[in-house]
């Protein structure tokens, strides 16, 4: 099975958040996939929680060593087919590209993102639900 997931799914087991167990557990068996913005996405979350003193720089590279070694395949999405879900949905890019990459290879999404969950069945998209 493959699936598509999303930065959260991701940072909730790096920094070891009470939803990891599940989420290793939902994602046994299964082929990751995500848009290569993933990255930024990653990074950005990181910088995010240096500011509200959650992460320290230390912290958020041995994070980024082990997310390297998570097998994920990186796809690729239309910039134009995004942000017409962008504007119809009125949200930022990085979310519509993963919704985009759901539905173009008609997967499921792991996110943890309620708001993104909301837009995702807006578009049909099914959603894995993964319980803490």
């Amino acid at each position: 099975m493959q699936i598509i997931v999303d930065t959260s799914a991701i940072i909730a087991v790096l920094v070891n958040e009470s939803s990891k167990p599940a989420i290793i557990q939902a994602t046994q068996q299964t082929d990751l996939l995500a848009p290569s913005s993933i990255h930024w996405e990653i990074a950005n979350a990181f910088s995010a929680m240096f500011k509200r003193n959650r992460l320290t720089l230390d912290e958020a590279l041995t994070a980024i060593a082990i997310y390297q070694q998570i097998p994920m395949r990186f796809v690729e999405v239309e910039l134009e087919e995004s942000l017409k879900i962008a504007d119809e949905l009125g949200i930022y890019a990085y979310d519509a590209y993963l919704l985009r990459s759901a539905v173009k290879y008609n997967l499921p999404l792991l996110t943890l993102d309620q708001g993104l969950k909301e837009q995702a069945e807006r578009l049909g998209v099914k959603v894995m639900e993964v319980e803490p």
